[in-house]
């Protein structure tokens, strides 16, 4: 487990350096184009043309909806969201050259772009786009054949690859590769048990071989759920809920139920999981007036906000915010940062973050000047300590990553809750200690590794002087290891780094970021 963690941690080390939007761009357009070489030779259903035409009028017909609703509403237009739908669309409906097909193709882009704005709640889509446009189009066509409807021709064994190593990387900038896996697994077990019934039925032969790879190669199964199920703005907060929501749709997308003139197919599915992810996280949308910066050490700045709405999360949950500015780099325009404030401390919301190299994003947040207000668009994360109180925990912070434990600190304090606790400090110099304050009301026991001596050390705390971070040294400076669960936070190299010092721990929870 603390291989598999290292290595995870790695990974998205990586892919966290671009951001979501741009990264999913990335990967639909280099399977579009994989798309277009394989139809070159005749092995997927679209001909290369019908899939160059109906791009170009899907391009238009989204971008077109996007810029005309970011005028009207004064919104900032982000080309990166139009493309990808335009790209999922190509996937999901039938690419055609036929007069009245590109008509559809164009109301169902139109429809999809249109659903951002209209089917939101303050300002945040409830439905992944492209299958409200797929679904739209789909009712439609019942009325009107010719339109076309949803093809789902994705769902090619020969694409299978690309789509897996391509969806791979998408879901390991968004985490959410357990929870897409649990939907295909399902999916897949659902048609299986569906396409032999069927078969016994008709009184065919059964290879259950093939059924199941059929099943799961030959399905829009992959695809559905790498580059649409997966997407964080139409997913819950806690991993227990994006199962759920995953579980519901697995069951919808694998045994679609037959609704007269069309059946609950794959998109239908994902609009129904959409609705129940939604009843998990309704709630007014938040946005955070800024107060002041606090300096913290030489590199840390804390941030301090007030919510100008009803806002609620637990201790060790992040928030992403937005700082909308011209020109943003390949990291876009929003950030995930730990909520270093405790629930009892609302409104009053906090976050912090360090210094580093330049990017469009720090240098627009500087400029934030106290009452200019800026939008949340989620709140997520499950490192928060177990349900069990009596549960004793190891935390271990490395830089910046002290944060979610700060809150959690602050909640035990304001609420009264005690708990077993020992604190790793992990840090570059002991000037880069940041919230001493905060843990020294804890009043727990914290082992510093700093490369010079701290100064003037609270009661409880020591420095973990010639002892080396590896397994034998967090034995030596935390003796029941074993018996505690571990909680790390911080850059994912250093997480790598720490994963395998910490196997021998009862469970490992990482909360892990990419800087910003």
């Amino acid at each position: 487990m603390a291989s598999l963690t290292a290595a995870w941690n790695r990974a998205f080390a990586v892919v966290g350096r671009v951001s979501m939007y741009r990264l999913v761009v990335v990967s639909l357009a280099s399977l579009a184009a994989i798309a277009f070489l394989l139809s070159l030779f005749g092995l997927v259903t679209p001909s290369p043309i019908e899939l160059l035409v109906s791009w170009a009028v899907l391009a238009l017909a989204c971008a077109g909806a996007d810029a005309v609703a970011s005028r009207v509403l004064s919104k900032a237009w982000r080309w990166e969201s139009s493309l990808i739908t335009v790209l999922i669309l190509l996937f999901v409906l039938r690419p055609t050259l036929e007069p009245l097909g590109l008509v559809g193709l164009a109301l169902a882009g139109v429809a999809a772009s249109a659903s951002k704005y209209v089917i939101a709640w303050q300002g945040r889509h409830i439905l992944n786009p492209a299958a409200f446009g797929a679904a739209f189009l789909t009712v439609l066509g019942v009325w009107l054949p010719d339109l076309g409807s949803a093809a789902w021709w994705v769902g090619s064994s020969v694409l299978a690859a690309p789509v897996i190593v391509l969806g791979l990387v998408v879901l390991a900038r968004t985490e959410k590769v357990r929870v897409v896996a649990a939907f295909v697994v399902i999916a897949a077990a659902v048609a299986f048990a569906r396409t032999v019934l069927q078969l016994q039925q008709a009184g065919l032969a059964v290879d259950p071989g093939k059924v199941l790879l059929t099943a799961l190669f030959s399905s829009p199964f992959l695809f559905l759920g790498a580059f649409m199920l997966s997407e964080p703005l139409t997913l819950p907060p806690r991993r227990w809920q994006q199962y759920c929501v995953a579980v519901l749709v697995g069951v919808l997308a694998g045994w679609p139920i037959d609704l007269g003139e069309i059946t609950l197919g794959q998109d239908r599915a994902l609009l129904i999981g959409n609705l129940l992810a939604f009843a998990f996280t309704v709630r007014t949308a938040v946005r955070l007036r800024f107060v002041e910066r606090i300096v913290l050490t030489p590199t840390v700045r804390e941030l301090v906000f007030r919510a100008t709405g009803r806002f609620r999360f637990s201790a060790g949950q992040y928030l992403e915010l937005e700082v909308p500015h011209a020109r943003p780099d390949a990291r876009g325009t929003r950030r995930e940062f730990s909520i270093v404030s405790a629930p009892e401390e609302l409104p009053e919301v906090r976050i912090a973050l360090r210094e580093g190299s330049p990017s469009s994003y720090k240098k627009a947040l500087a400029l934030v000047e106290p009452g200019q207000s800026l939008p949340v668009t989620g709140v997520w994360g499950d490192f928060v300590l177990p349900a069990r109180a009596a549960a004793p925990v190891l935390m271990v912070a490395a830089g910046i990553g002290v944060t979610p434990f700060v809150s959690q600190l602050r909640h035990l304090r304001l609420s009264g809750e005690s708990r077993d606790v020992v604190f790793v400090y992990v840090a570059s110099d002991a000037e880069e200690l940041a919230f001493r304050e905060d843990l020294e009301a804890a009043g727990i026991p914290v082992i510093v590794f700093t490369r010079t001596e701290p100064t003037a050390l609270p009661p409880h705390w020591r420095w973990a002087q010639g002892v080396r971070l590896d397994a034998a040294g967090l034995e030596q400076v935390v003796p029941d290891l074993s018996a505690r669960h571990a909680y790390v936070s911080g850059p994912p190299r250093l997480i790598a780094d720490l994963a395998p010092a910490l196997e021998k721990a009862r469970s490992i929870t990482t909360d892990a970021f990419s800087g910003y």
